[in-house]
This record gives C-alpha cells, structure tokens and sequence, in this order.
C-alpha cells in the first residue's frame, strides 16, 4: 500500500477520493426553479446533477486501513484492512429510491455549508443504522477493541457525532452563523444508494 500524506480528495494530484455510501438526488420540488430559489441563502449553489445524501462516510479508503492497523498495534495489516473492507462494502445491500420532504436549511459543520434538512422514511433511517451496525462487525472482524472510541477519533472516518442528520449538502451559506432558514415545504426525490467513487475500490489493491 502507497505510503501517502493524509488528506481528501484533491483533483489536482489525482490522490485518492473519499468512499461514502450515498443517495443522489434525482429531484426537489417541481422543478428546477424550486432549487434555483435557495440561491437568496446560498453563494455558488451546487449544480443539482451531483446532489445526493451521505448515508456513511469511510473516508479515503488508505487513511482508513492505516487507522485500523495503527489502532491494532499492527495485528490487522492494513493490506488485511483493505482486503475485508472492500469486500464489505461490494456486499453491502442496496436501499431502494425513495421519497422525503425539506422544509428549512441548516448550516453543518463549523458552519461553512449550508444543507437541506430532510425529512426521510422510516426504512431511509433504519438502512442508516445498519450500516453503522455492519461497520461496528467489520471492525471486529478487523480485531478493532473500543469500536465506538475508534470511529470517533478516527481521522479517516471524520465522525463528529453519532447522531446522523439527513441532510443536502447546497453550497456556502450566504450569512455565516446564521440559520436555520425556513423555506416552505418541498419534496425531494432521491435514487437507490451507491457506493461514490467506487472505482477507486478495483484499483485499490495491495500495492
């Protein structure tokens, strides 16, 4: 395995892209003039194309392999890691397209993106919990102790909370912290999950 700096996605030096498991947008409102109009809150709205929902982030698939072979003091090679993980996320199920609603923009994180709240069905968020429960069995396959300790502090995983909030990540927020912004309600459809940069799995062989 390549011995490379840690760091994100960056197109430039061509390094490898985060794998999330995720559902894309297919469309909001009636549309597209019901996107177009959150513009009034949003600087350089994202282009709708490449909308979706994260449902798991993994992070930079390396980072995380090496995480799990620093956490076990190196009784799982990170070759192993990486091995078992993409064998896992190429079994994992698919959740079929579904249907929610919006009704307001939050700003995530430290307050840089600004989202679409969702409200999603019950099968959206049971899916969710699963595969946080099938990461917690892939870990102790992986011989990962204190699991919950390891995916919070993780830095490939980027956890900040355990609890996940369904969201639309849109652009910049207009007014930094503020918000929420109510927006009236509009629906959002979205398609069957996928694994994003998924490619990067068959190229990522032990190397």
């Amino acid at each position: 395995m390549a011995n490379r700096p840690r760091g994100g996605w960056d197109s430039t030096t061509q390094t490898a892209p985060p794998i999330t498991v995720e559902v894309p947008v297919l469309g909001i409102g009636a549309g597209p003039s019901y996107y177009e109009e959150l513009a009034r809150y949003v600087f350089a709205l994202r282009r709708p194309r490449g909308l979706h929902m994260t449902l798991l982030h993994l992070g930079v698939l390396e980072d995380f392999c090496r995480d799990v072979a620093a956490w076990t003091k190196g009784n799982t090679s990170a070759e192993s890691a990486q091995l078992r993980t993409v064998a896992w996320l190429e079994a994992l199920p698919v959740l079929e397209a579904f249907s929610g609603s919006a009704e307001r923009l939050i700003v995530l994180g430290s307050g840089g993106v600004c989202g679409l709240e969702v409200d999603v069905p019950a099968s959206a968020r049971d899916y969710q919990v699963s595969l946080v429960h099938a990461l917690h069995e892939l870990l102790d396959e992986l011989l990962v102790d204190n699991i919950d300790d390891f995916i919070l502090s993780s830095p490939a995983l980027g956890f900040r909370s355990p609890r996940w909030v369904p969201h639309v990540a849109v652009g910049r927020p207009m007014y930094r912290g503020h918000g929420p912004w109510e927006i009236g309600r509009v629906g959002v459809d979205f398609g069957e999950s996928r694994i994003r940069n998924r490619q990067f799995l068959r190229d990522s062989g032990p190397g």
